[in-house]
């Protein structure tokens, strides 16, 4: 890849053998299992202003402050301080844990490395399965499972977000009409598979979808998240130098098992994001890309048929083939990434176009499907009835669960079944260590090296206190390699806080700068 990226997960949560649960609280105490004897909530939260809209306008109100201010009276009630409620924290590998209210998120460290990311957020299932473990032995009852999915089976939705760095100058409406027939269709080869159909009481329930969230977005754009969910999220949130960067926040894809799918889904978005700055993006005009979404998540032919705004129809693949054409065009050779990325990108539309079973053990809806006919034919289930759906859905949930011992992925995984990327000693490193070259190193170390002088952290700057002087450390600026590399050299060279800002410092003029190296 070549731009900044990262991955937000929030994780479903349960614990089996109690009669009933606070899931807020239970998710908190969740968060706060990891290196409890060192806990401190630091995240300032004064820096984020979601209201911001790409479109250049403030909202007064998000459709999710009606759930925030409820969940807030409910928060009042419990008596638990808003710090130790959300137990944010920042790790040593660059990464945020905390709780987003009713789940566990874990948050990839911004990386430039798509293998690496795909490590990275192996290394946060992990991480939270660690989380759980000691949670289930500390809570005195019941057994605490975790699951990397996104709906509960009852009409409720979480997210796998992508952020990625994207400039400014691309015009936003550009932006997305640039991706709409892409994050509509990509379903196909990105999809965790689901079974059933929700938010729709009209629709068969007999059926598996491609993709856990499609049934969940109603509208093309919005800066909300949580109501009215938009294809493409208009935040204005870039962590970065906002006059040169947007970041873009894709709420639309789901959280994915196999690293397989998680690579293809990221590495084809970046490569779409480079086309649209270069503005060589296919050129397609959906009908109804929130209607094609939905279709083409429920197609049981795996014809996908996608109407266009001329009334003529293609198929999902037409519309993949013509991005990953576009890309092999502009990017082939680039790297061994970028290569990787487009053969199989390829490879899956080929595949998809004769036999989805050739995915088996890459694509997650392919082997969630095939688990799912093999289980049925094993027990004499029917898809129509509602009793043997509900135990199928058992076991759609259960593919998701990050527990080695029980979970059905992980399972196939240690069986060889499944492609892998990342090998163990990889993900085990990704847990502790940060990526070396983003700024995501420099949070990590600086957390480690001088915690005791650490007031407040955020995905764009540290604050420092030295002898009751706050020293804060602007990383809006630190989003390319050569900047990344300066600060986290001048990180592990320095001695002291104070040692470091002046390094920093001489950075902001170049003359100094230049001196200096």
């Amino acid at each position: 890849m070549r731009r900044l990226c990262g991955l937000e997960t929030e994780y479903g949560i349960q614990v089996d053998g109690v009669d009933s649960m606070d899931v807020v609280v239970e998710s908190m105490e969740l968060i706060r299992c990891y290196l409890h004897e060192n806990f401190v909530a630091r995240w300032n939260y004064a820096l984020e202003n979601p209201r911001l809209d790409m479109r250049g306008f403030e909202v007064d109100e998000l459709r999710n402050d009606k759930d925030e201010m409820e969940h807030l009276q409910r928060d009042r009630e419990r008596k638990i301080p808003l710090k130790d409620l959300k137990s944010d924290l920042l790790i040593h590998n660059g990464a945020r844990l905390y709780n987003d209210h009713t789940h566990p998120e874990f948050s990839t460290p911004e990386c430039y490395d798509l293998f690496g990311l795909v490590a990275f957020d192996r290394a946060g299932e992990r991480i939270l399965l660690q989380c759980a473990q000691q949670r289930t032995e500390t809570r005195g009852g019941g057994t605490v499972r975790l699951y990397k999915n996104n709906t509960d089976f009852d009409g409720h939705s979480y997210g796998m977000h992508e952020n990625f760095l994207l400039r400014r100058d691309v015009p936003f409406e550009r932006v997305i009409s640039a991706l709409l027939p892409f994050i509509s269709t990509r379903q196909v080869y990105a999809g965790a598979g689901k079974v059933g159909v929700e938010e729709d009481a009209h629709a068969d329930q007999a059926i598996f979808q491609l993709a856990q969230r499609s049934d969940f977005f109603e509208v093309i754009t919005s800066v909300d998240t949580m109501q009215r969910r938009p294809l493409v999220n208009s935040r204005d949130e870039p962590h970065a130098d906002p006059a040169r960067w947007r970041r873009l926040h894709m709420i639309v894809g789901d959280a994915n098992m196999s690293e397989w799918a998680t690579a293809l889904k990221v590495g084809s978005l970046a490569l779409v994001l480079d086309l649209l700055e270069a503005d060589l993006v296919p050129a397609f005009e959906l009908a109804d890309s929130v209607a094609a979404l939905k279709s083409v998540s429920r197609d049981t032919t795996y014809q996908w048929p996608v109407e266009l705004a001329d009334g003529r129809h293609v198929s999902a693949l037409e519309i993949q083939r013509a991005y990953c054409d576009a890309a092999r065009g502009f990017a082939l050779g680039r790297d061994d990434e970028t290569d990787w990325v487009l053969r199989e990108w390829q490879r899956a539309i080929d595949a998809l176009g004769r036999d989805p079973l050739e995915l088996r053990g890459m694509c997650d809806w392919v082997t969630k499907k095939w688990l799912l006919d093999s289980f049925a034919e094993a027990e004499g289930l029917d898809w129509q009835r509602a009793d043997d759906r509900a135990w199928l859905q058992s076991q759609d949930l259960e593919y998701h669960n990050v527990d080695p011992d029980e979970g059905l992925y992980l399972m196939l995984e240690q069986q060889g079944h499944v492609t892998q990327l990342m090998s163990d000693e990889e993900v085990r490193r990704a847990m502790v260590v940060p990526p070396s070259d983003t700024r995501a190193y420099f949070r990590g170390v600086a957390l480690e090296k001088f915690s005791s002088h650490v007031r407040s952290l955020n995905w764009d700057s540290v604050e420092f206190e030295v002898d009751g002087t706050a020293h804060v450390v602007d990383l809006k600026k630190c989003v390319d390699m050569p900047s990344a590399a300066y600060y986290n050299a001048a990180l592990d060279s320095a001695r002291t806080v104070r040692e470091l800002v002046e390094k920093l410092a001489a950075w902001e003029h170049p003359e100094a700068a230049k001196g200096e190296a």
